[in-house]
């Protein structure tokens, strides 16, 4: 086929309506014919706006013969089920992180989508921001040396004066205070970059507001290649988005100017062996765009979709560790599911 992919967009909270508004300027890529929505009065006016056909439920979007492909921005639980059921139909899949919630659940779904021909796209737009493309291309030939540790820290307030019932506040949605909203893509980041985790101590605590699953958290991750990753996390503080990554022949941090809900650019400061130690400012861009259409040109056969099989599996692997470390306050390992090498 060719054209641009035609999905439903599947879930019209916060986040769908702001990939419905980016995906307004990739119209040769992506466009968006359906909207899935329970709260339609919500987003009624927006999609009759932008010229969506909205319905309630998930099983028009899958009968419906010109959605190529489902984006599901949906409560992390019920991805496992939405992604079966997209492959049972046939669609393609963009799913919003995580992926799961459990690493078998992770690698059922990578497993599915794999085995049917189809694309399963994830939304880590941070492997999509300029200069974190950089940094992974540097790691990639070798500029940075060996890499030896990470640190790293992604925190927001958004969340802190949310409705209690809210999914995105509920400890069983979303254990461990912020490490599915912001502290999964720092893991994400970890494992591209170190390979599968071999264990973690995690410490989750609530200590300036009301969120049931915590507002501050730390995790501290050993890889079963050698090399560590500190990563943490708050939603209660203002916004902070930090990546740093430390080799042998040199290191870069890379820091956000903005939320990517509205980016602002980055600061990027680096310096390699023997070198000055320099600082850039680096312009807007749009990395949730670039992710969709990426996946997009997967959907084409025009490029292939960076995050492997491997990376989606060994994320939620970590991420399940991260959870029990939370519960335990001990060292947790990482399991590695069977079907992890499936599509790899």
């Amino acid at each position: 086929m060719s054209g641009p992919v035609k999905i439903a967009l599947v879930g019209m909270g916060w986040w769908g309506q702001k990939m419905l508004a980016v995906l307004s300027s990739a119209p040769d890529d992506i466009t968006v014919v359906r909207a899935v929505e329970p709260n339609m009065d919500g987003v009624r006016d927006l999609c009759a706006e932008k010229g969506v056909t909205l319905s309630a439920d998930y099983a028009d979007a899958l009968n419906d013969p010109e959605v190529e492909a489902v984006v599901l921005a949906t409560p992390h639980s019920l991805h496992t089920d939405q992604i079966a059921k997209a492959v049972a139909a046939g669609k393609h899949v963009f799913c919003e992180k995580p992926l799961a919630l459990t690493a078998e659940e992770a690698a059922r779904s990578v497993a599915l989508c794999a085995e049917a021909g189809l694309v399963l796209g994830m939304g880590h737009e941070r492997r999509w921001e300029p200069p974190i493309a950089e940094m992974l291309a540097k790691a990639d030939a070798g500029e940075l040396g060996r890499i030896q540790q990470i640190e790293a820290n992604f925190s927001h307030d958004k969340f802190v004066g949310m409705d209690p019932s809210n999914w995105r506040v509920q400890a069983s949605e979303a254990p461990a205070g912020g490490m599915t909203a912001t502290g999964i893509h720092l893991l994400d980041l970890s494992v591209r970059l170190l390979g599968r985790a071999e264990s973690v101590l995690c410490i989750c605590e609530q200590l300036s507001s009301e969120l049931p699953q915590g507002d501050t958290v730390a995790a501290y991750v050993k890889f079963a290649g050698g090399g560590t990753s500190y990563v943490s996390a708050s939603l209660s503080n203002p916004f902070m988005s930090r990546f740093t990554v430390y080799g042998s022949k040199g290191w870069i941090d890379i820091r956000d100017k903005a939320h990517v809900e509205a980016p602002d650019g980055w600061i990027v400061t680096s310096a390699m062996a023997g070198g000055p130690i320099e600082t850039v400012e680096i312009g807007k861009a749009e990395p949730v765009k670039d992710n969709l259409v990426s996946f997009a040109r997967a959907v084409r056969g025009q490029e292939t979709y960076p995050i492997t099989a491997d990376h989606l599996v060994d994320n939620i692997a970590l991420l399940e560790a991260v959870f029990a470390s939370s519960r335990s306050g001990q060292i947790e390992r990482v399991a590695q599911p069977a079907a992890a090498k499936v599509g790899a």
